[in-house]
């Protein structure tokens, strides 16, 4: 691991290489989308690589795909696979309970399809992500661009019988002109700072006509693995209701992730 990586990226890393752990030969293993995923993603190509790892990675976004490709995994469609043995992906926030929340990247409409269509989900984070109460980080929404302007109205008015502490909600922005995912919709960032019944929110969001999907994940994820700038690795088992640590060491050499940078 090279040294002059930040605390951060650190644990992001130790995280990853826990995570990785768990791919078997022969898996179907869905790719997540965000720094943290990359992380994973150079992982499992360095197993390939090294250890000649057959395994077969269904990305959640482009550039998940394109990355996977270069580090050697093959990648093949969620169609292809119809079903995985496990999903390794990053979070913007996570509770207690293991519930999410994701797609500050803007992928989350296809994270969470390819998430419940696994066996397993295990999320890597680092410490930070962690929160008493989900809302903190921008609850996205993805949503149809036709009468986008609408929606959003309708989500600003259903949210004034929420149980949440904001009700702003933004266009997200690319430059100048609005955010496209891969599905060619917008996002809408909800920005609610507090989400006092986040399953509740997630029914309600979803039955509005132009709401295509919303980034909180309940009851998908299995296990947290957390990562520290010190090498240490938490993994959370929310079925097994079991916390154990680990610890990785850095070791100076020259590998896949010396040019991966957030």
């Amino acid at each position: 691991m090279p040294s002059e990586l930040s605390p951060i990226d650190k644990a992001k890393f130790v995280a990853a290489k826990q995570a990785s752990s768990y791919v078997e030969d022969g898996m179907k293993v869905g790719l997540g989308t965000g720094s943290t995923a990359a992380w994973l993603v150079k992982c499992l190509g360095e197993r390939v690589e090294k250890e000649s790892l057959n395994i077969k990675g269904v990305p959640t976004s482009s550039r998940t795909a394109a990355l996977a490709r270069e580090v050697g995994i093959e990648v093949i469609s969620l169609d292809e696979a119809k079903w995985l043995d496990l999903t390794i992906d990053g979070a913007d926030e996570y509770d207690g309970n293991l519930n999410l929340i994701k797609g500050g990247g803007g992928a989350l409409l296809q994270e969470k399809i390819v998430a419940t269509a696994s066996d397993q989900m295990i999320v890597i984070a680092d410490a930070s992500k962690q929160v008493e109460t989900l809302g903190a980080f921008p609850l996205p929404i993805e949503v149809i661009p036709f009468g986008w302007q609408t929606t959003k109205t309708l989500v600003e008015e259903t949210l004034i019988g929420m149980d949440v502490l904001g009700r702003r909600v933004s266009l997200r922005m690319n430059g100048d002109a609005p955010f496209y995912t891969d599905e060619g919709n917008h996002i809408l960032d909800m920005h609610l700072n507090r989400i006092g019944n986040a399953r509740q929110l997630s029914l309600v969001i979803n039955q509005m006509p132009g709401v295509v999907e919303n980034g909180l994940f309940i009851d998908i994820c299995d296990v947290v693995i957390v990562g520290f700038g010190d090498g240490r690795v938490e993994t959370r088992d929310i079925n097994e209701g079991s916390i154990e640590e680990d610890r990785i060491e850095f070791v100076e050499t020259e590998n896949l992730f010396a040019d991966l940078n957030d």
